[in-house]
């Protein structure tokens, strides 16, 4: 009886052990599959920015200051920005110096390094990265011009949430536009959560007073509120974004947990632009950066968080659900560069 229970106990142990294996098995091949995907997602960037890179070296066949000056021109074009420019071209001048890097094929190695390295420390920090906490309810602000993909974004982030079990309720705080309040109910229904509407050309902030209401006597997990993109004038856009802030602050002291600016990646320089307009008018905490897939100039990425030491927090790469991701750094770089 005994060496029947110890072959039984064995053979469940042997069971568990196998279950485990393909368990890993398969989340190493979705891992796999995630980073394959990204590098195609990115090979506009990738093959723009590494070929000009190539071509530029070979181009001017030595290492001198007319190779680093055009080499700090092509970022600067590639959007990295002035400032991140300037100090990626800079660390490469010390490493030609230290090295005493005579060779043109060494270069291309080199900058790509120090390009890493920049943006590994940018992202350093446990802030830089789109987490919920146990705040209930967590309140989630999302800013942005029109036509950059803002409701789109709150409806896939939505649709993560609930398939996390949580329960989310998205506030349509942008008022000024019927089609904008239809649509995020849409995205609603898509991601089985809340609405809060009102009618078109409601008071924003009221709106917002009575979402987050319901959220903390409903005991909502998620907020996540929509607002206006687009009004007569800048300065308006930003008075009413802070009255907005003021109206959550009211309620939730310590809210919004996040204040998320989504920009169009194809934009390039002009996203970074209103991310210096909109964290002006209310600290922004994060960056999504959506639509990167389709442009071949990635360096949005390095000089945003760079030169304003916003992160990007999400990127959007497609169309799905699953097309929203993480802003990965590691996995960026590898995108990029491998």
């Amino acid at each position: 009886m005994e060496l029947n229970q110890i072959i039984f106990a064995l053979i469940v142990i042997a069971i568990i052990l196998i279950f485990f294996i393909i368990i890993q098995k398969i989340r190493k091949s979705v891992l796999k599959n995630e980073k394959e995907n990204l590098r195609i997602k990115l090979a506009k960037t990738k093959n723009s920015f590494l070929s000009k890179i190539a071509e530029i070296i070979k181009l001017c066949g030595k290492v001198d200051e007319a190779l680093l000056q055009d080499l700090e021109e092509m970022l600067i074009q590639a959007d990295v920005g002035i400032q991140a420019s300037s100090d990626i071209i800079d660390k490469l001048r010390k490493e030609i110096k230290l090295n005493q890097i005579s060779q043109t094929a060494e270069i291309q190695k080199y900058l790509e390094e120090i390009i890493r390295k920049l943006l590994l420390e940018d992202y350093s920090k446990e802030s830089d990265h789109l987490k919920l906490t146990t705040k209930k309810p967590f309140v989630i602000l999302f800013a942005g011009v029109n036509g950059v993909g803002k409701t789109t974004t709150i409806g896939k982030l939505a649709k993560r949430f609930t398939d996390q079990g949580k329960t989310v309720i998205m506030i349509a705080a942008d008022t000024f536009r019927a089609a904008a309040i239809e649509q995020l109910t849409i995205w609603a229904e898509r991601a089985g959560a809340e609405i809060m509407r009102q009618q078109h050309g409601a008071d924003p902030s009221a709106v917002v007073y009575d979402g987050i209401t319901s959220a903390i006597k409903k005991q909502i997990d998620v907020v996540m509120i929509d607002t206006a993109g687009r009004q007569h004038t800048k300065v308006n856009l930003m008075n009413e974004l802070s009255k907005i802030v003021r109206t959550i602050k009211k309620i939730v002291p310590e809210a919004p947990h996040e204040t998320l600016l989504v920009v169009d990646a194809t934009t390039g320089q002009n996203a970074l632009a209103q991310a210096e307009i909109f964290d002006k008018a209310t600290k922004l905490s994060g960056i999504v950066l959506t639509k990167l897939d389709g442009t071949a100039k990635g360096g949005i990425v390095i000089a945003i968080k760079h030169q304003l030491k916003i992160p990007i927090k999400l990127i959007g790469v497609g169309e799905t659900n699953e097309d929203l991701r993480d802003f990965d750094v590691n996995e960026f770089v590898e995108a990029i560069f491998e």
